[in-house]
């Protein structure tokens, strides 16, 4: 007897998935736990895997479509085995129209921009290159063949970046090297409208969570960052003799912000509604930009891991959140958050708490500041901390102190051995 193959929950908050690419085709042999699609949720790229053996049939979700958790988006039937009308499975979706525009059948296909879509029911051409909108348009104007362009976006999708500072290239394949040209900074027509990613949609809805209902305050505090500076020099050059990795800035400020946190319990909290969550554990989540939004991979007890565990985690874990290949285990249960745009030259900005954490710093930029110090002028490294606190969980004096012990251990790291 045929088997439906669902839209699962591949992730805890996931309410509906974007088929991203099928790695099975409308009549392959397919067993148990192989993958048959890759999804996009709303966090990262999941496997969707057979649970039967048998032959897929009726794929009634094409790649690029998004269709709510528990849609029927296939069948795996036995080998030989005819499905019709009064099978167990529906029927596949109906086409898209010219406009992009799906109807929504039994099986829940949600609407999907027909320009970035192959269809998978309709014998369109595979080979067809997967391209955004935005990328596509780019292309065009700046005569560029997406079949010469490796995409970097979900399931291999050619995107906006992929695009810029790319060569105006012929149909076939070039022999010699080609010069980069720049593309047209503003694309035709007085607006272009481009449907949400999953990413996207739960970043709308958290911040809606979050902005609205949590009372935000803002504390801030500028931190000397001289002698931090000069331990990470020192750090760098031993982790290179021993061949090593690098610590970062980012890393550093990590493992003081879980030490502080180690000590001011009542700042390492969830608000729960009917009682507030006091954690033992400290997990800090670490802001990492991505190509559609932000995402924060969780480093787990970083209280009680060194530097270089914490510099090898961080690294291993921004690489699978840009490459959108992030287990739920590892961007769920942080305790308190980290978002730093220092890299960018900004600074200073007050971050938004992502719930049910009552607490993020976001960090600014190291910059050479005048400062007087015995009584001299001197250059000196500074850098801007801003601390955003739900005032449910913490009070003005109880996040001062916070910050007041992270000002300390990172203007003199020693501090962070005691």
């Amino acid at each position: 007897m045929a088997t439906n193959v669902y839209m699962e929950a591949l992730s805890p908050t996931m309410e509906e998935g974007r088929v991203a690419k099928w790695h099975k085709r409308d009549g392959d042999a397919v067993k148990a736990g192989e993958t048959l699609a890759e999804v996009e949720t709303d966090k990262a790229i999941m496997d969707l895997v057979a649970r039967a053996d048998g032959v897929l049939r009726q794929v009634a979700v094409a790649e690029g479509q998004t269709v709510p958790v528990g849609s029927v988006v296939a069948v795996i039937a036995a080998p030989g085995e005819t499905i019709g009308a009064a099978g167990s499975a529906p029927p596949p979706a109906p086409a898209l129209s010219g406009k992009g525009k799906g109807e929504t059948g039994n099986v829940g296909v949600a609407t999907a921009p027909a320009v970035a879509t192959v269809s998978a029911v309709s014998g369109a051409d595979p080979s067809r290159v997967k391209a955004s909108p935005l990328a596509r348009r780019m292309a065009k104007e700046a005569g560029v063949d997406l079949k010469l362009v490796t995409g970097s976006g979900p399931g291999g999708r050619v995107v906006r970046r992929d695009l810029q500072g790319a060569a105006t290239v012929a149909a076939s394949p070039p022999t010699f090297p080609v010069s980069r040209v720049p593309l047209p900074e503003r694309p035709e027509g007085a607006y272009q409208d481009v449907p949400l990613t999953q990413i996207r949609k739960t970043i709308a809805k958290r911040l809606a969570t979050s902005l609205g209902p949590i009372p935000h305050f803002f504390l801030t505090s500028e931190v000397d960052m001289e002698r931090a500076a000069e331990a990470r020099e020192a750090l760098n050059k031993q982790l290179g003799d021993q061949g090593g990795g690098k610590v970062s800035f980012n890393d550093i400020i990590i493992k003081a912000t879980a030490l502080a946190l180690s000590r001011h319990r009542a700042c390492n909290a969830w608000f729960q509604e009917d009682h507030i969550r006091y954690w033992n554990e400290v997990h800090i989540g670490m802001a990492v930009a991505v190509e559609d939004g932000l995402i924060t991979p969780v480093i787990r007890n970083a209280d009680v891991k060194s530097l270089a565990e914490i510099g090898r985690e961080a690294k291993e874990l921004a690489d699978k959140a840009r490459s959108r290949r992030l287990q739920p285990s590892e961007y769920t249960g942080a305790t308190f958050s980290v978002s730093n745009l220092g890299m960018f030259d900004i600074d200073q900005f007050t971050a938004v708490i992502n719930p049910p954490e009552a607490g993020i710093i976001a960090v600014g930029s190291i910059v050479q500041k005048p400062v007087v110090l015995d009584g001299e002028v001197t250059a000196r490294r500074r850098m801007r901390v801003t601390m955003s606190c739900d005032h449910r969980v913490i009070d003005g004096a109880t996040g001062a102190a916070f910050l007041q012990t992270l000002k300390q251990m990172l203007e003199n790291p020693l501090a962070m051995l005691l």
